[in-house]
């Protein structure tokens, strides 16, 4: 398989040369760098890792549009070229490069998406987390989860891995969610296909550097969304029971 590491950027300068040190060590593996056009040097320094690194390449975007909109544009720029295996990953070190070969182990053994899991088998895999961020995110992988019925201990994780097959089986235009939605999002339309989902069990490092991304919006939109994919799906029930077919996303 020919895998891509889609890095999304923004103001990342502390941390962006370890982790494609660490990506660019392991062999098989380019990297496509989003980077929403950061103001502290980092478009500058992944321009010039870009010029020295064959295997490094960048999609610069015109301001801070999200993670999931940067996660969209790099897969679609892959799914152009000859990848077929797409790897989200932060930039902000909180993701261990060093894990990069066993995402590939289990696609290789046919599955379409494999998440880094923080909470496989009952485990709290998560260093540097206080605990009311930690109830906060487990509850939310409880609830979306259950809601949407995935069995999946971990449907925010930011660390994953796509097959060509299911990127190319979504309809990317319709996706407009962000932050932890986008994960929860991605997972579920996966699973809903009916494609091979795995979880791997990750160490997940809160960031040294910078500030989280966190905010009342992205938990709004991660609370409201199951619900929005649940009623999605009770309404396509109801058309084909009546023998309708829904009209395609735009």
């Amino acid at each position: 398989m020919k895998p891509l590491v889609v890095l999304p950027t923004y103001n990342e300068k502390e941390t962006l040369p370890v982790v494609l040190i660490k990506i660019l060590d392991q062999e098989g593996f380019d990297v496509l760098i989003v980077d929403d056009s950061s103001t502290d040097g980092t478009t500058e320094l992944a321009r010039n890792w870009v010029e020295r690194d064959k295997r490094v390449h960048m999609l610069q975007r015109p301001g801070k549009l999200g993670l999931g909109t940067a996660y969209i544009a790099g897969f679609k720029w892959g799914l152009e070229r000859e990848y077929d295996c797409f790897i989200e990953m932060d930039a902000d070190f909180s993701h261990d490069p060093l894990a990069l070969p066993k995402f590939m182990e289990l696609m290789e053994g046919g599955a379409d998406l494999v998440i880094g899991a923080r909470y496989l088998g009952g485990t709290i895999s998560v260093v540097g987390w206080d605990f009311k961020r930690l109830m906060l995110s487990r509850a939310g992988n409880l609830y979306a989860s259950t809601l949407l019925r995935t069995h999946l201990c971990d449907m925010t994780s930011g660390y994953r891995s796509f097959s060509r097959r299911a990127l190319e089986a979504m309809n990317l235009n319709a996706i407009h969610s962000g932050g932890y939605a986008f994960q929860i999002e991605m997972a579920y339309r996966v699973m809903a296909m009916g494609m091979n989902v795995k979880e791997l069990a990750i160490v997940f490092t809160e960031r040294a550097h910078g500030e989280s991304k966190m905010s009342h919006g992205i938990i709004r939109e991660a609370l409201v969304l199951p619900w929005r994919l649940k009623l999605d799906e009770i309404g396509h029930l109801i058309l084909r029971s009546l023998g309708l077919r829904r009209r395609p996303a735009a």
